[in-house]
């Protein structure tokens, strides 16, 4: 499938093929030898075209996350989104990226009943996307999915710790890994999904400690969110990153405040409008001068 650029002589998005070597999972894998990654995995959510170029050429991964349940679509939480949105936001991303891997999160009931559900969801999403990997939540009990999907050719980043799809059962969002029992399941089944293939691991909302220890002992690279800086890369909301909404998790820093920025210029744009200074001259077309 062709990577696409756009074509900023026109006021579209205009696609048009260029050459492009995307990161690969193989690639992504092979950093992280016997328990240590040099060079961590830089990996961020995008859910359109525009957010896929701004990007792109800063990070290795981009997760196509369904938390655009609640990002894009305002939905309580992740459990209502759809294979569909999955596919439309994926394609938008592969569209407008060259460089990173474009994984696309396989939605609540996709995947649990079967593997061979699992396969026939993940096989349409990447012939629907182009994208190059799927992700899934679940530990132990998913790991012969895990197995079935990368024997068949679909290569899989994991999702251990807190997994925002199981929020009924955990009652709650809150960090995993705080006894000893939970920790001890959180890192068999980062352990169990590392074996059957999974090329990398999210390891999500879990206790400092377990994640260091986690990312040490599982071959797998780990990629944190809410974890350690230890893990062998981090992923963050880019929209939490980017401060578009008042409220942030506390493991999200954020780097900038665009949501006032973007409300300063609304304003901006507001009061030009309702004083007729804007359009102006520079905004309208006239009769050329002879």
């Amino acid at each position: 499938m062709s990577t696409f650029t756009i074509d900023t002589a026109t006021s579209r998005a205009t696609p048009t093929p260029v050459p492009g070597k995307r990161v690969t999972a193989p690639s992504l894998r092979a950093r992280k030898v016997e328990g240590k990654t040099d060079q961590p995995i830089v990996a961020l959510t995008a859910y359109t075209m525009r957010m896929a170029q701004l990007l792109d050429e800063h990070c290795d991964l981009l997760l196509v996350g369904d938390s655009l349940g609640q990002v894009i679509y305002g939905l309580p939480s992740t459990i209502p989104v759809t294979l569909e949105m999955m596919i439309a936001h994926g394609a938008a991303v592969v569209r407008g990226s060259w460089h990173a891997l474009v994984a696309v999160d396989m939605p609540f009931g996709s995947y649990e009943g079967s593997p061979e559900q699992a396969f026939a969801s993940c096989s349409r999403v990447m012939k629907e996307t182009g994208c190059a990997a799927i992700k899934l939540e679940g530990g132990e009990a998913m790991a012969p999915t895990v197995r079935f999907l990368t024997e068949r050719g679909i290569p899989v980043v994991g999702h251990v710790g807190l997994t925002p799809q199981a929020v009924n059962t955990l009652g709650g969002y809150g960090a995993r890994g705080r006894g000893d029992a939970e920790a001890a399941k959180i890192l068999g089944d980062a352990r169990a999904i590392s074996d059957a293939g999974a090329f990398c691991i999210v390891l999500e909302g879990v206790m400092e400690e377990l994640a260091t220890r986690i990312s040490r002992e599982v071959a797998a690279p780990i990629i944190g969110i809410g974890a350690s800086a230890d893990c062998d890369g981090q992923i963050l909301v880019t929209d939490d990153m980017l401060g578009l909404f008042e409220r942030t998790p506390r493991f999200v820093k954020r780097y900038d405040n665009l949501a006032e920025q973007i409300s300063n210029a609304a304003r901006s744009y507001a009061e030009e409008v309702r004083s007729r200074t804007f359009p102006s001259a520079d905004q309208t077309y006239r009769p050329k001068s002879d």
